[in-house]
């Protein structure tokens, strides 16, 4: 048995060797790892020698990825996540790129360790549905705070059916506007849908005739179905794709 895993680790580190590619780029060598991103692409590291020890970067890479592709890390939670898993594995940021340094010894696993927190933070992408609905909720109520907008936070109201029902955020009417109450669709699909309409109908009937319900939803990665908007739509819930509010900043502030 150990050496039937002798030998398939020998190929492990074979199939490595194998598909690692160098390239000179002035005095930098580039990388090329048979370890894949979210794109499918290879990770490409940067090594540079300094004095008797080395330099290791990603570039920026990973973390310009990462904003392009909507997942900002400028909240307070997300730069949490982001440092303790750079910690972990002894990697600074610098000029926006992850960089670690090493000595001839350690510059295998210094290396790894660089591979292995890019990975780590590509994966940032995919977080827990959990804490992604908890992000987004701190990426609304920042934006509600910075347009001084009024709001009462995860309030219960109890529904025709005897049940407490909670909405994420909600809005005292004013002259102009009624009472607005609002739930945070991070993944559009049927069971939050579902969940939001039952929801509102629940309590609809024992608030005011004119309150009205909103479905901010989580667009950031995937445009909204015709069919979410249709199902809300079908029992007045009106439809507030986050990637549209600005346009909606006066019905919530007023």
């Amino acid at each position: 048995m150990i050496e039937e895993i002798t030998k398939l680790l020998e190929e492990c580190w074979k199939w490595e060797k194998n598909n690692t590619y160098l390239k000179q780029i002035d005095d930098w060598i580039a990388i090329s790892t048979p370890y894949l991103d979210r794109h499918n692409d290879m990770l490409q590291i940067y090594a540079k020698k300094d004095g008797n020890n080395f330099v290791l970067t990603d570039d920026g890479y990973i973390l310009q990825d990462l904003e392009l592709s909507g997942c900002k890390l400028d909240s307070p939670k997300r730069k949490q996540i982001l440092e303790t898993t750079l910690n972990g594995f002894g990697i600074k940021i610098e000029d926006g790129a992850l960089v670690i340094r090493a000595s001839k010894k350690d510059f295998p696993y210094k290396m790894h360790f660089l591979i292995q927190a890019m990975l780590s933070i590509n994966d940032m992408f995919y977080l827990a549905t959990s804490t992604v609905k908890s992000l987004f909720l701190e990426d609304v109520i920042s934006w509600f705070d910075r347009n001084d907008i009024r709001y009462i936070q995860n309030a219960k109201f109890s529904g025709i059916s005897g049940y407490d029902r909670l909405f994420e955020l909600s809005i005292p009417k004013t002259r102009k506007y009624p009472d607005r109450f609002l739930k945070l669709i991070n993944d559009p699909n049927k069971n939050s849908v579902s969940s939001m309409i039952l929801d509102w109908v629940d309590i609809k009937d024992v608030r005011p005739s004119n309150a009205k319900a909103y479905a901010i939803i989580n667009d950031s990665n995937k445009p909204v179905s015709p069919s979410v908007l249709d199902a809300f739509s079908n029992y007045g819930i009106d439809t507030f794709p986050w990637s549209n509010k600005e346009n909606r900043k006066e019905e919530l502030a007023a």
